[in-house]
């Protein structure tokens, strides 16, 4: 069990929504829906690329990838 501080107004605001919960129940609820909330924004840009088109996407990510590790390896080798 764990001790946290929180804000007056924030406190006040879980024990209007708390009832008969712990208030670890209710800070765990609202994490969980925050989570759902979450996955829910990603989950809408899944399947929005084709096989081609997310291989062609992943192959010009490593080459960034590697060109900023080089770029970066050469300005350090200055130093």
């Amino acid at each position: 069990m764990k001790t946290i501080m929180i804000r007056d107004d924030v406190y006040k605001k879980l024990l209007e929504i708390k009832g008969d919960k712990s208030f670890s129940e209710v800070i765990e609820e609202l994490i969980k829906e925050s989570l759902s909330v979450r996955r829910k924004k990603i989950e809408k840009y899944f399947g929005i690329l084709n096989e081609e088109e997310a291989r062609e996407l992943a192959k010009e990510i490593e080459e960034m990838r590697k060109r900023t590790d080089e770029d970066i390896a050469r300005k350090l080798s200055n130093y």
